[in-house]
């Protein structure tokens, strides 16, 4: 299966959730996958088919680092 990121042919991706989600039982859980093209997906778990949001990877690490420090991701 292949979906257009609006630049880059991105070949099915394996996802994965976080080794701390809370086994889903939140609802707020994302997934992440590295794309064929060398950028990061984000997805949420909750609607998998409605999409995904596509960062390099310095952008990823960036956007992590803030949340981590407890900031705003924006």
């Amino acid at each position: 299966m292949t979906s257009d990121d609006g630049a880059n042919a991105v070949t099915s991706p394996t996802w994965r959730k976080s080794s701390r989600s809370t086994g889903g039982t939140s609802g707020e859980c994302v997934e992440l996958a590295d794309l064929s093209t060398g950028l990061v997906g984000i997805r949420d778990s909750k609607a998998p088919g409605a999409g995904h949001l596509v960062l390099a990877p310095e952008t990823f690490a960036e956007l992590l680092a803030r949340i981590k420090q407890g900031g705003s991701a924006f």
